[in-house]
């Protein structure tokens, strides 16, 4: 992933060369037509990554070009900031020597103090490797030109796309193809006549499938249903993830239900008042995206549920098979979430792309987008991803043949590690954004943070500011997801 944000580097060495301390001490170096020279090769080289990035995903020479051209603007950044500490250094120099020429009636020119031997046995050695930067800039242009990538013939994207901030409450009045999962759901909430084996309290129902199947979609949609509003006494939602935490779930159920300040208080007395707000009380719980596969831990979660009235329950949504059996009353079967059918899929896309039930009003795109949905083989995160790339793209064939001929699509999902269309979306941000992305992946699922946290992590690993000011407001308070 690494050469997908290349471009964004580039752009920081470009901020580097315009810096007037830089440009001050290359001008009295004799070094200022150099700097220029790496200007202009690297502008030649940034119009072309665009194709270099798309191509590398099946062609190992571009592949091998994009690693060359990463340590080549790596090492650039080096030596500039050698020269960067070197201007410094004459200054301060030149700032001492001022002062002391001031006693003695400025006898000596301030600029003559940066001709020390060892300023100039310095000099010695970046002209060294001024020349072997040199040479590889021009075999990478040659290259470039051999491996024939073409450069980009639109406007370079310079402005963040606007997204609204995710929400645990479902903005979709209406979930394609899980209408009888759903309804088999509620069934299930709302039975009052359980067996003596369907009367343990809480009553567990998992909801089982591969990421970004909807398993988190149908959960927010049995949970926000009117009737279920109107059954139970009392609701809670907690995102769970990796790191099953009793603690921090106990904490969040508590006060979602309470509204109280919990900072600073331990297990048992979490414990004990969570289970005195539940006493008596018919209430659903949802734990989401659950990995763990320690029974202890459950059973130790699950203490102040049992304290219910008859009929609470608790869904729970995971990918693993293990962690459902683990979980679940052993009388309940799992809901298994299957991969959507084409139809349903296709209304997914329709109404994402073109905000429509269908492609009556766009006939012209309907052959492409089909083809589009059939690739996404009934993922549906993959085909709402896919539909808001195209959706600033209604009425434009050529962008969504592009999507559709992407070289993405022929990488091996085994391979790549992530969906195509997952990636087609990724390829699609703007260059400052696929870097800041990259770097916030540093950050553990789920991990909330603010966006100064993060900009002081990147102070401390010595990564430029640019492309998070760019995406300050893209950022804000925000849950990372797979």
């Amino acid at each position: 992933m690494v050469e997908l944000f290349l471009s964004a580097f580039l752009e920081e060495l470009f901020d580097q060369l315009a810096s007037p301390e830089l440009l001050k001490f290359a001008r009295r170096e004799g070094l200022r037509k150099q700097l220029d020279k790496w200007g202009e090769t690297m502008e030649r080289i940034r119009e072309v990554l665009d194709d270099a990035e798309e191509k590398q995903q099946t062609k190992k020479t571009v592949k091998a070009w994009l690693d060359d051209l990463r340590d080549l603007a790596y090492d650039v950044e080096d030596i500039l900031d050698e020269f960067a500490t070197e201007a410094f250094q004459c200054k301060l120099m030149a700032g001492e020597s001022q002062a002391s020429a001031s006693m003695v009636g400025n006898l000596v020119p301030a600029c003559c103090t940066c001709l020390t031997p060892s300023v100039v046995k310095i000099k010695f050695r970046l002209g060294s490797k001024i020349e072997k930067i040199n040479t590889r800039f021009n075999d990478l242009v040659t290259q470039k030109d051999q491996l024939n990538l073409k450069e980009n013939v639109g406007p370079r994207p310079n402005k963040r796309r606007e997204r609204p901030p995710s929400t645990s409450v479902v903005t979709e009045g209406h979930i394609h193809g899980r209408e009888e999962v759903i309804g088999a759901v509620l069934r299930l909430l709302f039975c009052e006549k359980h067996s003596d084996a369907l009367n343990k309290v809480p009553n567990v129902i998992p909801i089982v499938g591969m990421g970004g199947i909807g398993k988190t979609t149908l959960a927010q949609l049995v949970y926000n249903d009117k009737k279920v509003e109107s059954f139970f006494d009392l609701k809670a939602w907690a995102c769970v993830s990796e790191d099953f935490d009793v603690v921090a779930i106990t904490k969040t159920i508590l006060q979602s239900l309470t509204s109280e300040n919990c900072d600073g208080k331990d297990l048992n007395w979490l414990q004990v008042r969570l289970k005195e707000k539940l006493l008596g009380k018919r209430f659903l719980v949802i734990l989401d995206d659950v990995w763990n596969k320690n029974y202890n831990d459950w059973t130790l979660l699950r203490a102040p549920f049992e304290a219910g009235a008859q009929g609470s329950s608790i869904i729970v949504t995971t990918r693993n098979q293990g962690v459902s059996s683990l979980m679940r009353n052993k009388e309940v079967e799992p809901f298994q979430l299957e991969l959507l059918s084409n139809d349903a899929c296709l209304s997914i896309f329709s109404q994402h792309a073109l905000d429509a039930r269908d492609f009556s009003a766009y006939p012209d795109l309907k052959d492409i987008g089909e083809e589009l949905v059939r690739r996404c083989k009934g993922l549906p995160l993959a085909v709402k991803t896919i539909a808001g790339v195209l959706r600033s793209k209604q009425e434009d064939r050529s962008e969504w043949e592009k999507v559709l001929n992407s070289k993405i699509w022929d990488i091996p999902e085994e391979r790549s590690g992530i969906a195509p269309a997952l990636m087609l979306s990724y390829h699609n941000l703007p260059s400052h954004l696929k870097r800041c992305f990259a770097y916030c992946s540093i950050l553990s699922k789920d991990y909330e943070f603010e966006e100064k946290q993060v900009v002081l992590l990147a102070v401390l690993l010595a990564v430029s500011l640019a492309f998070f000011w760019e995406g300050t407001k893209y950022l804000q308070v925000k849950t990372l997801r797979n």
